[in-house]
């Protein structure tokens, strides 16, 4: 079996099934880690991906761009794969709802070949790649509408300290049905995973007043936060999460303070306003 992390979520889109992925670089330690040489602007190497048991090859690199007429563009990492390759053809049959969605919105409007076709929010389906234990090798998960739907049914009757208890600390309802956990296992991975990520990308710092409270007694504390609920949004992207010490975990839970993105300062109900003194992804 190997072992994997999470690198990156991706929503279906036209590129996914005909083309590639793009991946924004900055959160991705793991990969960082297990392969340098491709953060190296206009390097790119061969990989394999697996998907339901069976390898596929293609392309990863870093792209290179003129960096004096866009000093401020982040480095994107692509996944390339061809349109009638065996991997293209495999994840049109899998997200074949999507994939007949988008075309049919393209054909409406005809001749413009660059529109951008985003899903309903209740259709959306979902990528989700992990690296293994080797450097060349990424294992990819896809997630149906049919398992979204599932995950959103089940999570409506769960509250949101406790789904982020099951994501931080591995809780499982005790009452929940064998078929019940293999449904959910997916989707809490994956989320468990992208917090893994982001705990690393901070050093294990809360992001409101940087403590590692568990440095010095040898161990990790830090908690990851979904600013709007998860239960409610089901959003799961990094984006909506934050990373913070269970002290400011359980505070933010009793109050519910709200969030201004733009200064990014909590704002209690109290009159406290608190700023986050480390934000290096929102």
């Amino acid at each position: 079996m190997l072992e994997n992390h999470y690198v990156y979520n991706k929503e279906v889109d036209w590129s996914l099934l005909k083309e590639g992925i793009n991946t924004p670089i900055g959160i991705q330690v793991v990969l960082k880690e297990n392969i340098p040489n491709l953060f190296k602007r206009g390097h790119s190497q061969l990989i394999s991906l697996v998907l339901d048991g069976k390898t596929y090859k293609a392309k990863l690199g870093n792209q290179k761009f003129n960096e004096t007429k866009y000093s401020a563009r982040k480095d994107i990492l692509q996944i390339r794969y061809s349109s009638q390759s065996e991997l293209a053809v495999k994840l049109r049959s899998v997200f074949y709802k999507s994939y007949n969605y988008i075309s049919e919105q393209r054909n409406i409007q005809v001749g413009n070949s660059r529109i951008n076709v985003k899903l309903p929010e209740e259709n959306k389906e979902y990528l989700a790649i992990y690296t293994t234990e080797y450097p060349d090798t990424f294992l990819l998960e896809c997630i149906t509408d049919i398992e979204v739907l599932a995950a959103k049914n089940y999570y409506i009757n769960e509250s949101e300290e406790e789904y982020e208890a099951s994501i931080n600390y591995n809780v499982i309802d005790p009452y929940a049905t064998t078929q019940t956990v293999l449904k959910m296992s997916k989707n809490r991975k994956l989320n468990k995973a992208i917090g893994e990520n982001l705990k690393m990308h901070y050093d294990y710092r809360c992001q409101i007043c940087g403590d590692n409270f568990g440095d010095k007694y040898g161990t990790r504390i830090v908690e990851t936060h979904h600013i709007e609920p998860f239960v409610l949004s089901f959003n799961n992207d990094a984006s909506n999460q934050i990373i913070i010490c269970p002290n400011h975990h359980r505070v933010i839970h009793k109050t519910v303070p709200a969030l201004d993105r733009r200064k990014m300062l909590f704002i209690y109900s109290n009159g406290i306003q608190e700023k986050v003194l480390i934000n290096k992804h929102l």
